[in-house]
């Protein structure tokens, strides 16, 4: 088991002092014991000496896989001081060229630290050593004896073995048996790089021997052997970057397909670079988050540790330039950045999207020790990985966008339908014991009215607000999600259903509120609906169509939340049956128009009737005309039932014409009928048809629908005018309207609600109401009807404030048509108050 780096810190750094310090130790201690010889052989140490410091900066070497195969040229130079000098002047050659070559390395390079120079000078003093304690036990013959041959390349192999050793007991308490394995399947690999020199400084040996002047041909032999194996390895190596970059393309490529391109290419960068770690970091930019992934010798899989500094990130980024860092590469300060946190060398190049840079791909230290540096042709190499790697990112992030809209609302950035189905049956999916899963959905409130009269613009805004407010406000790892054009979802789970509704009303209660808009106060607040799994659900659509069901019910609820029982799904099948009978009804003409008259107060004469439809269904029974009319106008039939009865009122006002002409007639209207631009023509068309003058007609249309759409219905409204029908607002008084507002439209008429009427016999606030709208009326010269008139002490208050015009159960019910025309006999006949027919 290897030493826990961050558990034992300590030990990683005193531990290589330890070993270096022991290893030079023991260096002194085998020095010491070699007794000098009498004779000193200043010229060929120095030779050996220079011998030692060329040779050893004319390494050649090759990466594969991390490993590094080298010919280690020193050895050559090594043989020749075996054979020449005695073990004394062998080690202390061999120290002297260590000094010299070490330390200019450490000078050049600017190291942060001296620990590996020393390390690497004792490693060569023990190598030189070990050698020379080979020799000495086996014992060398001349130049031309094989036994001498075999006994000096024994000893370069020992040496090597030895230097294995030690490295290797370093490294299995550092990284494990794994860096141990890994160390001496190095050793096997490079160990033909060894023997080659032996081979060579053999050779060398025995053309010395022949004749001193041989070193002259040795010097060219070796320089172009130099040169061939190092033009041999530059070819090698190209003709194997173009194979990688081969397999890297096809790498990338799959790696998009799959989803793992980071994952996969990072890794597969650093083999191609012989790098200890490679890193890719991209800022946070929009809706994307940072990403900052490192890939390292030593770590299985990515970390987010990056070794380079990150001011050296950002610079490529802003200059948009690669950028190498090295020996001999890169500006003062640069380098110093790098050697504060421990590094050699680093490339940093830049990930391109056209002209613009959004990250950067860096790789730090070369494998192969502090002797190994990255070269311009490798900054060429990362530059050309970059270009695929950028495509392949952009294109992932491309496809990441694609998926990102396919699942999130664009506007409020919540998400969306399809995203909110796969959550809900997610959450679905794991039981929790005590737990519900609870969906409360919200249907924001007059976002139409906003539309219309701020724009949609304010729409939008008016949503966003609500998903703020609602983001703010949910409990704790609740999912929400835009699931339509005004309707909202929150899933979250809670103790049972009780605390769903609580929770549910708390929340309307905390969403609710005025939010501005240019200027403008808009009020936002939302019907809400409850539904619990497994309650009331088995699967996300059911849960989600019955939250939908309990937010329609939720619209008439007093608090505006309903939670989901049973009974909402029979209405709701109920409605969806009526929905389908309707059109059939209509072409069946089964709907009928009754009639409820209007009644002159102090005369009681007869001043027209209101037409009123009605439906009796064979299954259902009556069915209400709030319901009807809704059921019409959410199915696309509204426009055929209101000229049903505008065909059937016209056709009984001329059927029912008194001595001043047909009788006059009053029909409901919705705002979606006076938005169509051909209705008054349609208007015209029947009029004619039935020979009713336009002034006989009367549109009502209530109090909230003329405030909230009189702009948009202003030029329908204004060709009916123009045509001489007349317009009456009804329900009035119980909005929040005034008459100086309705003043703008062209409105002859307003029936004060009969919730007013019938409340002033015993509600003094009632009663000043209804005399407040008729003063007001008789300044602003429109008539004014009252309606719900029940009772003949009504009937006397409102005579007594000369109210003209009054409608309710206290004359008549709504009639069908045969029995509103026998009514209307009655009342020719002198009965009922020998009241007459009588037009306005």
């Amino acid at each position: 088991m290897p030493v826990n780096r961050d558990q034992y810190p300590f030990l990683f750094r005193a531990l290589p002092w330890t070993l270096t310090t022991a290893l030079l130790a023991v260096d002194a201690v085998l020095l010491v014991s070699f007794a000098p010889p009498p004779d000193y052989p200043i010229l060929q140490a120095v030779l050996l000496v220079a011998c030692f410091v060329v040779a050893q900066n004319l390494l050649v070497q090759q990466h594969v896989r991390g490993l590094r195969i080298a010919f280690n040229l020193a050895d050559i130079p090594l043989i020749l001081a075996l054979f020449y000098l005695d073990p004394f002047w062998v080690v202390t050659v061999r120290l002297v060229s260590a000094l010299i070559y070490y330390a200019g390395r450490y000078l050049r390079s600017r190291d942060a630290g001296i620990m590996k120079p020393l390390f690497n000078i004792g490693m060569s003093i023990f190598g030189a050593t070990t050698a020379v304690l080979v020799v000495q036990y086996t014992g060398i013959g001349s130049a031309n004896d094989p036994r001498t041959w075999a006994v000096l390349v024994l000893a370069i192999v020992v040496t090597g073995f030895a230097a294995t050793t030690l490295v290797s007991l370093l490294m299995l308490i550092l990284g494990g048996w794994s860096s141990v394995i890994k160390a001496w399947v190095g050793f096997v690999l490079t160990l033909v790089g060894p023997i080659m020199a032996a081979c060579v400084g053999l050779i060398f040996l025995i053309l010395l021997e022949a004749t001193p002047w041989s070193g002259i041909p040795i010097v060219f032999l070796l320089l172009t052997m130099v040169f061939l194996a190092s033009s041999y390895m530059t070819l090698r190596r190209q003709r194997h970057i173009l194979t990688e970059l081969n397999t890297f393309t096809q790498l990338v490529a799959d790696s998009v397909r799959s989803n793992r391109l980071i994952d996969a290419t990072l890794g597969r960068l650093r083999e191609i670079l012989a790098a200890e770690s490679a890193t890719v970091w991209v800022p946070a930019g929009g809706r994307y988050p940072e990403v900052r992934l490192t890939s390292t010798v030593d770590d299985v899989g990515l970390t987010d540790l990056d070794p380079v500094p990150e001011e050296l990130q950002r610079n490529v980024i802003e200059s948009k330039e690669p950028l190498l860092i090295g020996l001999r590469h890169g500006t003062s300060k640069q380098r110093d950045q790098l050697e504060a946190t421990g590094l050699r060398g680093a490339m940093l190049v830049p990930l391109r999207s056209g002209d613009d840079v959004y990250g950067c791909l860096s790789v730090a230290d070369r494998i192969g020790g502090e002797l190994s540096y990255f070269q311009p042709v490798d900054l060429q190499l990362l530059q050309t990985v970059a270009a695929h790697v950028s495509t392949a990112v952009e294109n992932s992030r491309l496809v990441d966008q694609l998926r990102y809209d396919a699942y999130h609302d664009p506007l409020t950035g919540l998400p969306s339908r399809r995203r909110s189905l796969e959550a809900l049956q997610e959450a679905l999916s794991i039981t929790v014991p005590g737990e519900v899963v609870a969906v409360l959905m919200f249907d924001v409130d007059s976002l139409h009215e906003i539309n219309d009269a701020l724009g949609h613009e304010a729409g939008d805004a008016a949503l966003i607000e609500f998903s703020h407010r609602l983001t703010e406000h949910a409990p704790d790892a609740s999912f929400i999600g835009r699931i339509d054009s005004d309707e909202f979802i929150l899933q979250t789970r809670l103790p049972s259903s009780d605390e769903a509704t609580d929770t549910a009303r708390r929340l309307r209660a905390a969403l609710q509120g005025p939010f501005e808009y240019t200027g403008v106060a808009v009020d936002l607040s939302a019907a809400v609906g409850v539904v619990t799994h497994p309650d009331f659900a088995t699967d996300a659509d059911e849960l989600l169509q019955r939250a939908d069901t309990a937010t329609r019910g939720a619209k008439d609820a007093t608090d505006g939340v309903l939670a989901y029982h049973s009974g909402l799904e029979s209405e709701s099948l109920r409605r969806v049956g009526l929905a389908a009978d309707l059109r059939r009804a209509l072409d069946r003409d089964e709907l009928e128009v009754h009639f409820q008259p209007k009644v002159e107060l102090e005369s009681g004469a007869v001043a027209g009737a209101e037409a009123l439809v009605r439906w009796p269904h064979p299954t259902f029974g009556p069915v209400p005309p709030g319901e009807l009319i809704a059921i019409a106008g959410s199915t696309g039939q509204l426009g055929q039932l209101t000229d049903q009865v505008l065909e059937e009122a016209l056709k009984r006002s001329a059927e029912w014409a008194g001595p001043d002409g047909p009788l006059p007639m009053a029909v409901n209207l919705s705002p979606r009928t006076l938005a169509d631009g051909g209705f008054p023509a349609r208007v015209a068309e029947v009029l004619g048809r039935h020979g009713v003058p336009a002034a006989r007609l009367t549109f009502e249309i209530t109090e909230d629908d003329v405030v909230a759409d009189g702009s948009r219905l202003i030029p329908v409204l204004d060709r009916l005018h123009e045509m001489g029908v007349r317009l009456s607002v009804d329900d009035f008084g119980t909005g929040y309207s005034s008459l100086g507002y309705l003043r703008r439209l062209p409105v002859q008429e307003i029936k004060i609600d009969l919730s007013f009427v019938q409340g002033m016999a015993t509600d003094a606030d009632d009663r000043a109401i209804v005399a407040a709208v008729l003063g007001l009326a008789r300044h602003f010269a429109i008539d004014v009807v009252a309606e719900g008139i029940e009772s003949h002490r009504t009937l006397e208050e409102l005579r007594a404030m000369e109210c003209e015009i009054g409608q309710g159960y206290y004359f008549s019910r709504p009639l069908p048509p045969d029995r509103f025309r026998t009514w209307l006999e009655t009342q020719g006949d002198g009965g009922a108050g020998g009241t007459r027919l009588r037009a306005v």
